[in-house]
């Protein structure tokens, strides 16, 4: 019966895939679901994406072992999302922008700045990389197959769907996964779980009051997870593509701050399942195990196939959102970069690259990128120093340059450049002088010496042409609260490095308000 769920389940998300394809008639429908979401979807999709296997499988485990205080790493990410919703989700959605990349060449109007695309691009396909792997886990046990098959099943199925529909096929079936997520884990696994700890009381007899410490995990642990998680989703293409899908900055930013409370509940709700497991089931050696074995041990058959389905709709829509992310950057800001290297002109390579061009070529970088997903992850068995790797230089590297655009208008271009590749530099080689990728100290002394450097610059350099600050504050002070497309006043004539801008961060066609099924 179980089984049975889960081939049902990997059904619908091919069926469901396809239906996302009737609602894809140009690229920004692919892409960015034609910028059209209501409050719905769009707090559905943008809780699925953010809440993977860490969150779901990893928050359960750490309840198993810390307690209450297994919370923190899904908390960390709840206040992550809460921050961009209330102070930059809007702002985020008015720019019009396909990729982080090019809000950063609108800014600040230095073409340079799509070197960045390279550390988002490694950031999101190590994401996805991450999450494919551990659902393959799952099918490893519940099919009887070796990994690799495991991994091209799973790899394969978030390839097709993702490929046919794009972000429109990747919207419906989060939504799935956010609807199995909330049965499995509040409704069927976190009653079960309390129930057969012997609630609070149960807890405390077997566990002791320490089941309860918020600081059980440590500071240090704690601070860890707000610094890389909080700010990463600050700064994530798969987060900023979420919110390039809503339809107003109205809906980018409540909806994302009712995903943020959603995702709350959730990291509780993933720490009392695993203290409460610790209580009744003590023993499990390995912690990402629990979520498998107290399904197993209190569920009847059915039920528990329906909560193994929700762990890897938690994985599925984090692959998909990042597997499109990645193919997103690699061709609006890696392609045109890689191809100016080698002689082509600028405005022939962001011709030649742009996102905007057709479905066909967008659904193929999907494609490819999603096989190359598949053998990364059959070759790896432990991608997490990579993806730590990864985490880190997003934050050490790029933070500071994206946030200070928004809040400091004094910052320049050069400024922007030197943190970048400073915060990138310090990042990777306090990683060496320390001699563990894991350690706290690399992404501190990235993130100071990125600061340091981008106040210093831009103070020292000419300031950001007028031009390309009109562009910026036209578009942020524009007003699309009912889903209709704001025009962007071009640039006046011979102003170079605003047509840089223009040319790098085309506005999306306009789009017919939002159908009532995206309610």
């Amino acid at each position: 019966m179980d089984i049975a769920i889960i081939i049902i389940y990997l059904g619908a998300m091919l069926l469901f895939g396809w239906w996302g394809k009737s609602r894809t008639k140009n690229s920004a429908d692919f892409l960015v679901a034609g910028r059209r979401l209501g409050p719905g979807l769009y707090t559905g999709t943008m809780a699925a994406v953010v809440l993977g296997g860490a969150s779901t499988v990893g928050g359960v485990g750490l309840g198993y072992k810390y307690g209450i205080s297994g919370m923190w790493l899904v908390v960390s990410i709840a206040v992550g999302l809460f921050l961009l919703s209330i102070l930059f989700a809007s702002r985020i959605q008015k720019l019009k922008v396909y990729t982080v990349a090019q809000m950063l060449k609108l800014r600040y109007g230095v073409n340079a700045t799509s070197a960045s695309g390279i550390v988002m691009m490694a950031y999101t396909l190590m994401l996805s990389v991450t999450s494919t792997i551990a659902y393959a886990t799952i099918f490893n046990v519940l099919f009887g197959t070796d990994r690799t098959i495991s991994v091209i099943i799973g790899g394969g199925i978030v390839m097709l769907y993702s490929s046919i529909g794009g972000m429109w096929s990747i919207t419906l079936t989060d939504m799935v996964q956010f609807v199995l997520k909330t049965i499995g884990v509040f409704f069927l696994l976190l009653p079960f779980a309390w129930f057969n700890a012997g609630g609070y009381e149960g807890i405390v007899e077997r566990l002791g009051t320490a089941a309860f410490d918020l600081g059980a995990i440590g500071v240090d642990t704690i601070i860890t997870f707000f610094v890389i998680y909080t700010f990463g989703m600050l700064i994530g293409q798969d987060i900023w593509q979420r919110v390039f899908t809503a339809r107003s900055p109205k809906v980018a930013k409540w909806g994302g701050t009712a995903a943020a409370v959603y995702c709350l509940l959730y990291g509780v709700a993933g720490a009392v399942i695993g203290m409460s497991a610790a209580a009744f089931l003590p023993g499990i050696e390995a912690s990402d195990d629990v979520y498998a074995a107290i399904t197993q041990q209190i569920l009847p058959v059915g039920l528990s196939g329906i909560v193994l389905a929700a762990a890897v709709a938690a994985m599925m829509s984090t692959a998909s959102g990042a597997l499109i992310a990645t193919a997103t950057v690699a061709r609006a800001d890696v392609m045109p970069l890689l191809k100016r290297l080698v002689g082509r002109s600028r405005d022939e390579a962001a011709a030649a690259s742009n996102p905007e061009h057709d479905v066909r070529s967008n659904r193929l970088y999907v494609v490819v990128l999603g096989v190359v997903v598949i053998i990364v992850a059959a070759l790896l068995n432990d991608v997490v120093a990579a993806l730590t790797v990864a985490y880190d230089i997003l934050v050490g590297g790029l933070l500071v340059a994206i946030l200070g655009g928004f809040v400091w208008k004094r910052a320049t271009g050069a400024g922007a450049l030197w943190s970048m590749a400073v915060g990138t530099i310090v990042t990777l080689g306090t990683m060496v002088v320390v001699g563990d990728v894991l350690a706290n100290e690399p992404i501190y002394f990235g993130l100071g010496a990125s600061l340091l450097v981008y106040v210093v610059v831009s103070l020292l350099t000419p300031r950001t042409p007028a031009s390309v600050l009109k562009i910026w504050n036209d578009r942020l002070a524009s007003r699309d609260d009912e889903g209709t497309t704001t025009e962007t006043p071009a640039a006046p004539a011979g102003a170079e490095a605003g047509e840089q801008a223009v040319a790098a961060a085309p506005a999306a066609p306009a789009a017919p308000a939002a159908p009532t099924a995206t309610e």
